[in-house]
């Protein structure tokens, strides 16, 4: 019987070290000429979506569509840079984890995060990790975070053939809004 883990990426995975709040101070400046302060913005767990969000009302910006895009791909623009700060690493045990399951035929690993399709890729090709993960679910799917497990089992279905049960689907994460 097969299992399915769906792993989160940051402080699951990796800690890029900051390196998406750097990433997010410029283009909020050089887009919307809002000062950079992201101090009271509420980042664990949460959806690249939900997180702009949580920016755009703090600083009065209109949460439109296109600011979203303008923003997303300014943030998209600076992220590799960013992940080159020597604190941004591959966390102790994950790459030996990962290639351990990766060698077992009954277990399919999968992505399960908050980030948009192209940050996770970014964050883990930057780490030599995108290749572990031949699907996800992500903050593309759905700005809810709950509602992105259904995405991933139906990829996941998709994906092997197989229709896992809950008892074999395991969704590891380092905060609530991960696993809940």
């Amino acid at each position: 019987m097969k299992t399915l883990l769906l792993w989160d990426i940051d402080g699951t995975l990796i800690t890029s070290a900051g390196a998406g709040i750097r990433a997010l101070r410029p283009p909020l400046l050089e887009l919307f000429g809002v000062p950079t302060d992201l101090a009271d913005i509420d980042f664990a767990g949460r959806t690249d979506r939900v997180i702009f969000r949580q920016i755009f009302v703090r600083h009065g910006i209109p949460d439109t569509e296109d600011n979203f895009l303008r923003y997303l791909d300014g943030y998209l623009a600076r992220l590799p840079a960013e992940l080159h700060h020597p604190g941004a690493v591959v966390l102790p045990g994950v790459s030996s984890l990962l290639e351990t399951a990766a060698a077992r035929p009954d277990i399919t690993q999968a992505l399960l995060t908050g980030n948009v399709r192209r940050a996770a890729r970014i964050k883990l090709a930057h780490h030599g990790l995108w290749e572990f993960f031949p699907f996800g679910a992500f903050a593309d799917d759905s700005e809810l975070r709950n509602d992105l497990g259904p995405h991933a089992l139906r990829r996941a279905r998709e994906h092997t053939g197989v229709t896992f049960s809950a008892d074999r689907v395991w969704i590891i994460g380092d905060t609530p809004h991960d696993i809940a």
